[in-house]
């Protein structure tokens, strides 16, 4: 069993930055690559950004240039920092182990709410 659990959302103004922090406690060392998420208001919810074991990143192209993802040596703490903030980079943000995430029924962390507003 690995367990999540996010922090650092909160509200933030159009241009302004935000670091989130996602714990990882568990059997972390069955985790290849971490991925960070993020559910907008009805909508569904999708992978922005992943990082390897060996810290190979890839990002989605409406985060790619402004949102970077990064963790600790041990695995226990993954990052994503978040600049050039947008109105629409409002949402939940979660983070997941990419393969545990395609499981239906899989167990998701509460979340980090991000409001981007003026």
């Amino acid at each position: 069993q690995v367990q999540f659990v996010e922090s650092g959302g909160g509200l933030v103004q159009p241009g302004g930055s935000l670091r989130l922090s996602c714990a990882v406690s568990g059997n972390i060392f069955s985790i290849h690559t971490m991925g960070w998420y993020r559910q907008g208001p009805g909508k569904q919810r999708d992978l922005i950004a992943t990082i390897s074991r060996d810290g190979n990143t890839h990002y989605e192209d409406s985060v790619k240039g402004r949102f970077i993802i990064s963790k600790d040596d041990a695995g226990n703490l993954v990052y994503l920092q978040l600049n050039n903030l947008k109105r629409e980079d409002t949402a939940v943000y979660y983070c997941n182990d990419i393969t545990r995430a395609l499981i239906t029924g899989a167990s998701w962390g509460q979340g980090t709410q991000v409001t981007v507003s003026s």
